[in-house]
């Protein structure tokens, strides 16, 4: 497993950013039980033939929007041959938005009519048809309550993903991971939004679904590199920042997704 030493080379040696975007993305619709849904979507140029192309979803968090994850992400700059979609979530009630005034993403299974899990399957319908998707390499990174979100979808479609990257995100109560895959954990020890505690308990989480309760290894100054008995390896990223989603994050993120797929054993 080369995943260790992949995270330490991008904590070590600094951000590269890849080559520029060439295009702004193209914004697909969807209708999902009668409301139009819409997402962003980065694909390479080229003409993929029988060439299959990696996958990312990216979700942004509580009041975000497609556009500005796609510029803080830059998950189409840093692996430009991956197709990067970024959905644009509705409005959504939180502790902090009782009334639903912001764009979000449903937490827990069941709720608001499944509207967000029901998205993700038609997008992946459609990119599978329309894009030359390799369902082998299909992953999911959020951040906040997308990060959540993707929690979520390792819950209830572990089946459709390769790995997971979750940027300050937490479990809610009734999720329950079932299925190991790999995933890359990274939180702040000062976050003031989503507190620390809750950010560990559903790292401890994934660890133990993922059978990656031995003891980690340094994978650099802030880097844990978490073995797997059940080939689902973790990676946690603890830094002493706030409630952020920084540059290198996304860069390992990448760099964890580049060396696991579903196929490989890793």
């Amino acid at each position: 497993m080369k995943l260790g030493f992949a995270i330490l080379s991008v904590l070590t040696m600094g951000i590269a950013w890849g080559r520029p975007a060439t295009a702004q993305g193209t914004t697909l619709t969807w209708t999902v039980d009668g409301m139009q849904r819409e997402a962003l979507v980065f694909a390479p140029q080229a003409p993929t033939g029988s060439v299959k192309r990696p996958l990312i979803f990216a979700f942004h968090g509580h009041g975000g929007n497609a556009q500005v994850a796609s510029r803080r992400m830059r998950f189409q700059e840093l692996w430009p041959e991956a197709i990067v979609v970024y959905p644009q979530g509705l409005p959504t009630p939180s502790p902090k938005d009782p009334n639903g005034l912001r764009s979000g993403w449903q937490k827990e299974a069941g709720q608001l009519g499944d509207r967000d899990l029901k998205f993700v399957d038609a997008i992946l319908l459609t990119l599978r048809k329309d894009y030359g998707v390799d369902a082998a390499r299909v992953y999911a990174a959020g951040f906040s309550n997308g990060a959540a979100f993707s929690y979520l979808l390792w819950a209830e479609r572990a089946k459709d993903f390769a790995g997971f990257g979750i940027g300050a995100g937490a479990l809610s109560p009734s999720t329950q991971l079932r299925e190991p895959r790999p995933a890359l954990v990274v939180a702040g020890e000062t976050d003031p939004v989503l507190p620390f505690e809750k950010q560990q308990a559903a790292l401890q989480a994934a660890r133990q679904v993922d059978q990656a309760t031995g003891a980690g290894q340094s994978c650099g100054p802030l880097c844990t590199f978490y073995p797997s008995t059940v080939q689902a390896p973790v990676l946690a990223i603890l830094h002493p920042g706030g409630h952020v989603f920084r540059p290198q994050d996304a860069q390992a993120m990448v760099s964890f997704f580049q060396n696991i797929s579903k196929n490989s054993g890793k």
